[in-house]
């Protein structure tokens, strides 16, 4: 990993992870803590959209699958409050294939990601996306 993210203004920088699964959020918690970034949780769609409304994230990182409301309504229903629309949307799912991306990006996700994915090019799109 490299130490692009570890500029001292990332340190006021929010995340919201959004996934179904503990280990994930353990896993990208961890990950971007040693990063220096503040990190907040939900498990699911509905939780993601009133975290994000609590907390007004600087990024979001949203997986597709989930019970309840899935990643895509869930970035659907935030796109519709005006103080949210902007905010990047990072889609992550295990299915890699194009229609999947294409399917992220029309529901408002700006970035698609398949797991697994490289830390690197992980890195290379939260850098991206909240520059």
């Amino acid at each position: 990993m490299s130490a692009d993210l570890n500029k001292p203004n990332e340190a006021q920088r929010t995340i919201l992870i959004v996934d179904d699964f503990d280990d994930t959020r353990l896993l990208l918690r961890t990950w971007l803590q040693k990063r220096g970034f503040r990190v907040v949780e939900a498990e699911n769609g509905n939780r993601a959209v009133a975290a994000a409304e609590r907390i007004r994230p600087d990024l979001i990182i949203m997986d597709v699958e989930m019970p309840e409301l899935d990643g895509l309504a869930a970035t659907r229903k935030i796109r519709e409050l005006k103080n949210l629309a902007s905010v990047p949307i990072l889609a992550v799912s295990a299915y890699g294939a194009d229609q999947y991306r294409d399917h992220a990006l029309a529901a408002g996700c700006n970035e698609y990601v398949s797991t697994p994915f490289e830390p690197d090019e992980l890195e290379r799109l939260i850098r991206s996306l909240i520059e």
